[in-house]
């Protein structure tokens, strides 16, 4: 029944997109100076979870190296990359030039590499910025002429507040793309593309395409995922179309597989966090900054523990209850901490 599990991945970026040309467009026009020599301004992607924002951003960067095909594209995911170290490793990946770059090497020396690596323009795609916890980098980046950065967040106000004065004064100029939530008409029309390419003619009707798209409420990482989820079911069942029954299981284990990995990601000290509030079902701000601090050596400043806490609320993996001296905190699927060992 699967053709071509990569199209049911939400990591695919296709060769077309069904929607998001206004966005494709603003981005476009925004590096379009990379194309005559030139560098561009920042670029930004704003908008919720699943909203394209990462494939909309690959999508037009591979539309770039086509008319121009020196430049080097550098995408970095800061959930896993969220130190100065690591960012600037990455791109000195992509250009070639960590073939003999070690633990111990210092950072000014990367950062050293990656300004001598100036035979070709480089853009930096810093998916999930907002998780950088040495904004400083941005920084280095900025002060290198022939790279170029996208950065794609959730909010504009939460990322702004994370930097110091040097990264905002730089960065408060550029194009800024902002994504809404997909309609349902949308989402059928996406997940209609992947079924084409990914699927056996005919193995999903219209109807249960529309009833994936309401269940997915606007994120495309849960339409995708339960189309996967429901094909894989079915192929391994040797059955040649989805049926209702496939949907019914799909719909909650996409979400539960989507939680799941998002919590295999988290750095280190926000998986604590979320254990924390796991093992203790609801706890206020204050103990939870406390038993946090009594499991690590080097605890993070409450401001920074805030932010974390404002990035796993994005990512539906806690939620805030009550307000202000009355707020608490507690996961979204309790005890889902089991489910991951």
């Amino acid at each position: 029944m699967i053709v071509d599990e990569r199209v049911l991945s939400e990591a695919f970026v296709p060769s077309e997109v069904v929607h998001r040309h206004e966005e494709i467009s603003l981005l476009s026009e925004a590096v379009e100076p990379l194309v005559s020599g030139g560098r561009a301004d920042p670029a930004f992607c704003f908008g919720p979870t699943g909203v394209g924002k990462t494939c909309i951003a690959r999508y037009t960067m591979d539309r770039l190296t086509e008319k121009r095909p020196a430049i080097r594209v550098a995408y970095v995911n800061c959930w896993q990359a969220y130190t100065r170290y690591r960012v600037l490793y990455s791109l000195l990946e992509t250009v070639d030039r960590a073939y003999d770059v070690h633990r111990s090497t210092a950072k000014d020396e990367l950062f050293g590499r990656l300004r001598s690596a100036d035979d070709a323009p480089i853009v930096a795609i810093l998916d999930e910025v907002d998780q950088l916890e040495e904004s400083a980098v941005l920084y280095d980046i900025h002060r290198l002429p022939h790279v170029s950065v996208v950065l794609v967040a959730n909010r504009e106000e939460e990322l702004f507040a994370r930097f110091d004065d040097r990264v905002r004064s730089r960065f408060r100029a550029g194009t800024r793309v902002s994504f809404d939530r997909y309609g349902a008409d949308e989402l059928v029309a996406i997940l209609a593309e992947r079924a084409r390419q990914g699927l056996e003619p005919d193995s999903v009707s219209d109807r249960q395409l529309r009833r994936i798209a309401d269940a997915a409420a606007g994120d495309a990482r849960v339409a995708i995922g339960i189309l996967r989820s429901a094909a894989t079911r079915a192929s391994g069942r040797g059955a040649d179309h989805l049926t209702d029954e496939l949907l019914d299981a799909a719909i909650p284990d996409a979400r539960r597989a989507i939680r799941r990995k998002t919590l295999e990601n988290l750095p280190d000290h926000q998986r604590i966090l979320y254990d924390v509030i796991d093992e203790h079902g609801e706890i206020d701000p204050g103990g939870l900054y406390e038993a946090y601090e009594n499991r690590v050596e080097t605890p993070k400043t409450r401001r920074t523990v805030r932010n974390y806490l404002t990035k796993m609320a994005h990512y539906d993996l806690v939620e805030a209850v009550g307000e202000n001296r009355g707020r608490t905190y507690q996961v979204i699927e309790p005890n889902a901490r089991e489910r991951t060992h």
